[in-house]
């Protein structure tokens, strides 16, 4: 059966990860989704990883789209985009605020072409402002939004950032999410509109609920650092590091009767959420001094036992073969003819319906460049010289 997206078609102009996961997402529930590369290819493409000419940075951010490598700058690359737009619901790009623009490819010109686009802007910072044009990664979003402070060691008071790309992938889902609402109300209402979204402004939003909601009520601000779920609840075991924590009064009950610790009860620091929240230093080392005493594959069954949410603290190696993770089915295994057997996540959704499925790897450069072009009209003779004029890169032996 087709995703639920199936019938609908992506420009996709974007590079890095930000937008083309959004994106990936988006052609995992079905819809075409067209990558537009340069003919030297994106960053990506270049970067980690590689076996037999592909990234695995690049084919895990770009599955089961179709890349149409050309000279966007040059005329004849400009009129292809153009023709492509004719049939296009709707259009992501992620260059720096304006460069869409100079290259004529403003939301004014193609809404002359295709007037109900969704036309979907992300940033880094937003359109204006003093940080706008400024170059943008995701520790720089980490820094300014919050999230590093949150980190902070507690000993050292040093600052510390997260070491996943927690912005570019948050602004991703956002703007997966924006993009299938923008859809929505064009059902409704038969018009299109401009999406924009900063991974400024997604970081800020996504880290308030917890990392600082206490700065909600105005001009009855708190340390908002007293909001946030403050313990590192990571332990140490003998054999090993583990999760776990307690939050109800159930919780902390059941977590001192499987440490064999049920006169910590009667400890007047730890009486209820509220006061244990006070006393957040004493409570962790009473936990890590508990803990240590046990090994993993001992008190993790008793935790469990007395419903304390804990988990063995696994490496990426043994995600793979966790018995929650493969009962889910999770990871899957495809056959490539070029690649061998490349292993992915399926899309976390699952639609029962309509479902959601990675359809095809990522694209070599300009693997679909003399397909699409067909489809738009364009002769054998007129394609190939496109190549030869550099306009249009075709594919590799790849």
């Amino acid at each position: 059966m087709p995703g639920p997206l199936s019938g609908f078609k992506v420009l996709d102009f974007t590079t890095m990860v930000s937008g083309p996961i959004a994106t990936m997402m988006l052609a995992d529930q079905g819809a075409e989704v067209v990558k537009i590369e340069p003919p030297h290819g994106e960053y990506m493409r270049h970067a980690g990883h590689k076996h037999e000419g592909m990234s695995a940075g690049f084919l895990s951010c770009n599955r089961g789209k179709r890349s149409l490598s050309l000279d966007v700058k040059s005329a004849k690359g400009l009129e292809i985009v153009r023709k492509l737009v004719e049939t296009t619901d709707v259009l992501v790009q992620n260059y720096r605020p304006g460069a869409i623009e100079r290259m004529g490819l403003g939301e004014d010109a193609v809404r002359e072409i295709r007037p109900g686009i969704i036309f979907v802007s992300i940033s880094g910072f937003g359109e204006g402002g003093p940080y706008a044009n400024q170059r943008v990664y995701d520790p720089v979003i980490q820094a300014l939004c919050g999230l590093a402070d949150i980190q902070t060691d507690r000993n050292t008071g040093e600052p510390r950032m997260v070491r996943t790309i927690i912005p570019d992938k948050t602004t991703s889902v956002t703007a997966a999410q924006a993009i299938t609402a923008a859809l929505l109300a064009r059902e409704r209402t038969g018009e299109g509109q401009h999406v924009r979204l900063a991974m400024l402004d997604t970081m800020v939003a996504y880290l308030w609920p917890e990392g600082s909601s206490g700065m909600t009520f105005v001009d009855n601000e708190i340390d908002p650092t007293r909001g946030q779920m403050g313990l590192d609840l990571v332990f140490k075991t003998t054999d090993g590091y583990i999760t776990a924590g307690a939050v109800s009064d159930a919780e902390w009950l059941g977590m001192c009767r499987a440490l064999n610790r049920e006169d910590m009860l009667e400890d007047p620091r730890f009486a209820n959420p509220a006061i244990r929240s006070k006393h957040t230093a004493e409570r962790r080392q009473f936990m890590s001094d508990e803990i240590a005493k046990w090994s993993a594959a001992e008190l993790l069954p008793r935790f469990v036992a007395n419903e304390v949410p804990c988990a063995p603290i696994l490496d990426r190696r043994a995600v793979i073969e966790n018995e929650q993770v493969v009962r889910n089915g999770i990871f899957e295994i495809h056959d490539h003819p070029v690649l061998g057997k490349v292993r992915q996540p399926r899309p976390a959704a699952r639609f029962d319906r309509t479902p959601a499925e990675v359809k095809a790897m990522a694209p070599f450069l300009g693997a679909d460049s003399v397909a699409i072009l067909g489809e738009l009209g364009y002769s054998e003779d007129e394609i190939g010289s496109l190549g030869e004029d550099g306009v249009v890169r075709k594919a590799d032996s790849n």
